[in-house]
Parts: C-alpha cells; structure tokens; sequence
C-alpha cells in the first residue's frame, strides 16, 4: 500500500507544479519579453519484485523556457535594424518636406528673385521695379536661413536625442550586469532562473531598439555586450557606461563615447544599429551634405551677383555694390576653421572663398606637418589633398595654399606640427546669407562705358554696347569717367586709339595681323568681335554693317545712363549659367539645377528609406511571430493544459484515495 501512497502522492506534487507552471504562463501573458514554461517529468527510479521491476511514480526535475536562441537573435537583429530605419526615416521625411514644400523651399522664392529681376530689365529706371527686385531678394534671402534653421535645429534635436539614448543605453547596460551577476549565482545552485533570464532577454531587445550589439554568451550563462566593431558595453557583472561629449573638431555636435573606468572611447563612427545608428547615419550622410550644398548655393549667389553689380553703373552713375553680404567678411570667416581641442597652438586659421564653382559640399580635416605645411582630407570621399604650405604666397608655384575654391592664409601667429582644424567652408553659410542694399537706386543694372557713332558717319557700320569681361576688383571710378577711345575706319582697318590726357595703352587682345597690332581688318558687311583692354578693364564689341572711310565710334564713361539695361541683362543669364560644381573640369550646373538636384536626392534617398523602412518593419514582425509561435504564451493551448492538468490532479488524488480504501479493507481483514 505505501508503494500506492507514494505514487499516487508523486502524481498529486506533479500535477501541482504543472497547475501553477500553467498559471504563470497566463498570468504573464502580457509581460513583455515573458517566455513560455513547462515542467519537466520523469519517471522514478523501479525496485526490482517478483514479477519484475515495479516504478515508483513521477517526479518534476525541471522547468524549462520554451525558447530557440536563434529566434531571439532574429528578433533583436531586426529590432535593431527597424529602429534604425525609424530614427532615420523621420529625420529625412522632415527635411525632404522643408526642402520641397512651396512654403519653405527655395525653388519659388528663386524664381520670384528672377522674375522680378526681368520686371526690372524691361523698365531699369523704374523705382517701384527695383523696390520689387530688392524684395524678392530679401524673401529668397530669408528662405535660405530658414531652410538652414531648419537643419540646425535637426542638429540639436540629434544632440538631444543622443544624450537621452545614451543614458537608456547606460541604465540597461547595467540591468544585463545585473542581471548576469544574479544568473550566474542562481545557476551555481543545478537549476536556471527563467525569469531572470527573460528579464534579461528583454533588456537586450530594448538595448538592441538603441544600439546594434553583439551578444557573447559565457560558460557560466552571463552574457558579454559588445557594441561599434568590438567595443566592450558589458562584461560579466561590469558594466561600461555610453556619454555623450562635445566633438573634438565640432563642439556643436556631440560624440559618443564609451567610457570604463577613468578610459573614454569615441565610438561615434564606429555605432551602428538601433535609434543611435539611424541618426548618426542621417547626420553623417545626409544632414551634412544638405547643409553644405544650401552653403555652397548660397556662397554662389550672393558672389555672382555682387560680382556682376560691381560691373555696373547705379542710377546715380556710381559703380555697382553688393546686393548681398561679403562672402569673406571676417564674421562668416571665422565660422569656416576651428581648431581641435588639445591643439598646442591656438591661432586661428583664415579660409577664403576665392571661386565658387570650384566649391565641394565637403567639410575638410586639416593636419599640419610642419610649422607652416598641411595636409587635408576631404570628409566627403576620403581624397587626401596637398602638402599645402602656407608661407608660399605665389599663386603658380607648388603648394600654394588653395583647393577646392578654397584660399588659406596664415593668421597672426604659428602652427605646431601634429595641430589639427575642421574646415567647414559652407555649412554655414546659408544661415548668414542676407540683403545689404537697402536703395533701389544703388541696383547698378547699366553698363559702365557706352559706344555712340558720331554724327557724321555715312557708313551703315554700327557696333554693340560694350561688354565688360574683366577688370579691376573694385573698379576705379576716376579710370573709368577718365575713358576716352576713338574707333575710326580707314581703307578696311579699324584704329583704336586713347583720347585721354595723357593717353593710354590700348591692346586689341584679338588682332588680324600681329604684326600691326593697333589696327584691326575689317571685312566690310561682315558682322565680327572686337576685343580690346585699357587700364586692366577688358571689353568685347560686335561690329556689323558697312561703315565707311573715316566713319568713327567713341566709347566713354556712362554718364547718366539710367535707361540702360546691359548689365541687369547680364544678371538675368545667372538663372541658367553653370556657376556651381565645376571642380576638376566639370560642365557644372546653375543654381536653380543645383537646388533641383538637391530636392531629387533627398527625395531619392527618402523613398529609398521608406521602403528599406517598411521591409524591415515587416521583417520584424514575421521574426517576431516566429518567436511567439514558439516561446509566447497561448491562452487556449494553456486552458486545454489546465483542465489536462485538473483531471491530472484529480486522477492522483483517486489513486490516493483507493490505496486508502485498499488499505482499510486490508485492515478491516486483519482484525
């Protein structure tokens, strides 16, 4: 009878466990990161009888976790790799709406700028037309900086963010430690705690959400976190913790550093993975170029046109003035270098613009190698440029300190060998971009020397406006008002000579016959280009018609020519000029294209983060239904095992109860 006892007790204990194994798993059906349980029975130990060997019941030696390891690594590698799109994804979706949206984009507020422009060309005399063009100006002008607000406030926002993941990654870097310590003790014991290992589970799928990692598992069931390309987060029960600290190169945008100890390592280029590597990745790939590429446009804008408005008279016969702010005033100059922190020297570095359609949307490190020679690594492709050096002053002779539009000089003071600068000639510059001219009549849309046939010509000879190609920077008032130049035809030759006092040198600088380098052939009826230089200001005309012995032109100062248009004209022709991206003998594009390509690769990349988005969402969810297929808890699997379980329990007791009657027959028998 106690061999009945026994068993049937043994059933009673087993299907007890089972009972209350079922009741956690639905009591923890919604507990994240819970994992399914199940006891598992044997059989005990038969004693040998008689008639052969007899067992002696159940017994529960384990509860195990329903659980496929490498189920749970596809879920934390997708989680990782969603968060990622995520992060990054509505970054880009916020920029490609700034920059495409017809309340904030640039693209109609440039085309305003241009109409109004051609408004002004068909009546350049007019105020209200000039106020106009001055206006539109403005707005484009404001655009630009709100488009440039925008990013920088992208910037802070990553900064932000990336201050308050690093403190999530940091508190569950220290759970898994943790939770190792207290797995490793409880294993020690013959037995695995499920809870704490599901515990722990989760806490690597949210770190995993934060950062990618790579889990190591260890022989006495700890794990090791390892994060970047092998950078220890968590080893044993010793957790490292993730800081955010203010860039070397760049304060304004914080680093990542892992830190143990007294020892910080940057691994901000190393991260990827999890909300951090999304927006790492937006802020490396995307945010920087867009902020380079508004600078490079906006650079490009305002020395263009300030260029060709210097070439021009205003309506008060002044010459031209800027429309826009210097491009190399020293507040926007001092924005373009900084110094590493650590750096033994402290002067600062000048950086020039010297040719906007040599500029790359590129920031640059620079490394000195000598006191006053460098070297510079364009960030954008990695090309390593130089040695520059920085004492060489002639333009032509090698290492002449200039790439990529670029013109270094040294500021007061010296560099040290090993001293190391972060050049960012663009990425600012469409925030500084402003309107300077303020009068209307300042626009300098006339030409600044005109050409008039004289009175008594009998010819039809007639010759264009004069087009000035290049001059002096600034141009000299008093040299120009002081022009006098006579073009006069005889027997097919056309003479230029100077009428100033004293007179001047004059160069045809495409003469028909070098040997007489002052006279010009002239093939009468046919239409040809003149071109001639005075005083360091070069000029290009057209001549047509017949003209006749002694027919003469005289080109002079523009006095008063408030009707004229040519160099307005020669604004208008910056809509669709190449002005932009024609380093390394490139074709180059106009502004306009160059916004447009700005606008159709952030829109490409979006659509490109869009999809990669959703595929990765639909990749985490088939990995995690995979999962829960296996590990979850089902409610109607687990209310068919309790009423198994009940009937289980019931059928024990029975047994009980018969030993009990068997033995009080056998009782009853004895007496």
């Amino acid at each position: 009878m106690a061999d009945l006892f026994k068993i049937g007790l043994s059933g009673l204990r087993a299907a007890q466990t089972n009972l209350s194994v079922t009741g956690q798993n639905i009591t923890n059906v919604n507990t994240p990161g819970y994992t399914r349980q199940t006891a598992v029975q044997t059989t005990g130990p038969a004693a040998f009888t008689g008639a052969g060997y007899l067992g002696s019941g159940t017994k529960v030696v384990d509860i195990q976790r329903i659980y496929n390891q490498f189920l749970t690594n596809q879920v934390r590698t997708t989680t990782s790799a969603a968060a990622a799109n995520q992060a990054y994804n509505a970054q880009i979706e916020a920029l490609n709406n700034t920059l495409s949206s017809t309340a904030s984009g640039i693209t109609d507020a440039m085309k305003n700028y241009f109409n109004a422009l051609q408004t002004a060309i068909e009546d350049p005399a007019s105020l209200p037309a000039r106020q106009l063009f001055l206006s539109e100006a403005q707005g484009l002008a404001g655009r630009f900086n709100s488009a440039q607000d925008q990013l920088s406030a992208q910037n802070r926002f990553i900064n932000e963010e990336l201050t308050s993941i690093a403190q999530q990654v940091t508190r569950l870097a220290s759970s898994v430690a943790g939770y190792n310590d207290a797995i490793a003790k409880a294993a020690a014991n013959g037995a695995m705690p499920n809870d704490l290992l599901d515990a722990r589970d989760e806490a690597i799928r949210e770190l995993s959400s934060y950062v990618g990692i790579n889990v190591v598992p260890q022989d006495d069931h700890s794990v090791n976190l390892f994060i970047g390309s092998g950078q220890p987060l968590v080893i044993g029960k010793e957790a490292s913790s993730l800081q955010t600290l203010p860039g070397l190169d760049d304060p304004s945008r914080l680093e990542l550093h892992v830190v143990s100890g007294h020892t910080a390592q940057n691994v901000t280029s190393l991260l990827s993975g999890g909300e951090l590597g999304g927006l790492l990745s937006y802020r490396r790939d995307v945010l920087d170029m867009a902020q380079n590429a508004l600078g490079r446009m906006s650079l490009a804008l305002a020395s263009e046109f300030n260029q060709q408005l210097g070439k021009g008279l205003d309506l008060n016969s002044e010459l031209g003035r800027g429309l826009f702010n210097d491009i190399n005033a020293d507040a926007l100059v001092e924005l373009r270098s900084r110094g590493r922190d650590g750096n033994q020297s402290t002067d600062p570095l000048t950086v020039h613009i010297g040719d906007t359609s040599q500029l790359q949307t590129s920031d640059y490190e620079l490394t000195f190698i000598g006191d006053t020679e460098f070297r510079v690594r364009r960030v954008s492709d990695g090309q390593m440029l130089g040695p520059f050096d920085l004492s060489v002053t002639d333009e032509s002779a090698p290492g002449y300190p200039a790439f990529d539009g670029l013109d270094l000089s040294q500021s007061n003071g010296s560099y040290i060998e090993g001293d190391r600068y972060l050049l960012t000639p663009t990425r600012h510059a469409a925030g500084s971009l402003s309107v300077v001219m303020t009068d209307p009549r300042q626009l300098a849309f006339a030409g600044p020397v005109a050409v008039e046939a004289d009175l008594q010509n009998r010819g039809t000879g007639s010759m264009t406006q004069p087009v000035l190609n290049s001059g002096p920077e600034p141009m000299d008032l008093q040299a120009l008002q002081a022009m006098g130049v006579t073009l006069t035809y005889v027997n097919g030759t056309l003479s230029i000579e100077s009428t100033a006092t004293p007179p001047r040198t004059i160069e045809i600088l495409n003469p028909t016959d070098p040997a007489n380098p002052g006279a010009w052939s002239l093939e009468a009826g046919a239409t040809a280009e003149l071109q001639w230089s005075i005083d360091g200001y070069s000029f290009s005309m057209s001549i047509s018609g017949r003209p006749l012995d002694g027919d003469s032109f005289a080109v002079s100062f523009n006095e008063g020519g408030v009707a004229d248009n040519r160099n307005a004209l020669l604004m208008s022709e910056l809509q669709s000029r190449q002005v932009l991206g024609q380093a390394d003998g490139a074709r180059g594009f106009s502004l306009l294209d160059g916004y447009g390509d700005l606008v159709q690769r952030v829109a490409t990349l979006t659509a490109q983060s869009r999809t990669e988005a959703e595929a990765n969402q639909a990749m985490l969810v088939q990995a995690t239904n995979q999962r829960n297929s296996i590990s979850a808890v089902n409610l109607d699997e687990e209310a068919a095992n309790l009423i198994q379980f009940e009937q289980y329990y019931n059928a024990s007791a029975q047994i009980i109860q018969v030993a009990r009657t068997v033995f009080d027959t056998l009782i009853s028998t004895m007496r």
